[in-house]
């Protein structure tokens, strides 16, 4: 997956420089994963990929698994959605946002999403880090809420809310794995979390 940048202030060139090298590592270690297997492939190669040091790796990701772990799609959906109109529902928020830069991220890192998505799913170490970061993930997801409502991040309503949220995502995109990618994600969560709006109304 490509690093994107979802600050509207621009980069200096020393921020500029560090965030290629992190795209770098991160093109080589999936061009490697994809090779050779995620088990197989080891630091020291996605380094000389990228022709940098063992230790300049461990600099922007502290193990393996943070390759496929890490990603700028929590922070680029948070920016997305506190750049929506106050009044606007969360799911309607998360909607437009998805027809924004967002969609077009998804779309962007199509490939690499697949690959890091099926590692995540199959490989035990990572499914469990995966958990941690889903968490991490609902976490953020509340913290946005709680801005929009003026409610505290912490309150039950809240958290369930973010947690149903992210469970979609996962849900989604775990469907959409197991289809090859066939069918645009974006329009996946566009047609299926409005289940969320409409109350569950089965």
């Amino acid at each position: 997956m490509t690093t994107h940048e979802t600050s509207a202030a621009p980069l200096g060139l020393r921020e500029r420089k560090k965030q290629k090298t992190r795209e770098r590592i991160r093109r080589e270690a999936y061009r490697l994963f994809a090779e050779h297997g995620y088990e197989a492939t080891t630091v020291d190669q996605i380094a000389d990929a990228a022709e940098i040091s063992s230790s300049t790796f461990f600099r922007y990701f502290p193990t393996k698994e943070d390759v496929v772990i890490q990603d700028e799609y929590d922070p680029a959906l948070a920016d997305a959605i506190r750049s929506r109109p106050a009044g606007e529902p969360i799911v309607d928020a998360i909607l437009s946002s998805l027809k924004g830069t967002l969609g077009a991220m998804l779309q962007q890192d199509r490939e690499d999403l697949l690959l890091r998505t099926r590692i995540t799913f199959n490989d035990p170490a990572i499914r469990a880090r995966n958990m941690a970061e889903q968490e991490r993930s609902e976490r953020a997801m509340a913290e946005v809420i709680a801005e929009r409502t003026g409610r505290n991040a912490a309150d039950l309503e809240i958290k369930c809310a973010a947690a149903a949220i992210i469970a979609v995502f996962t849900t989604l995109v775990r469907h959409w794995v197991e289809g090859d990618g066939k069918e645009n994600l974006a329009a996946l969560y566009e047609r299926h979390l409005q289940l969320l709006s409409r109350g569950l109304d089965f």
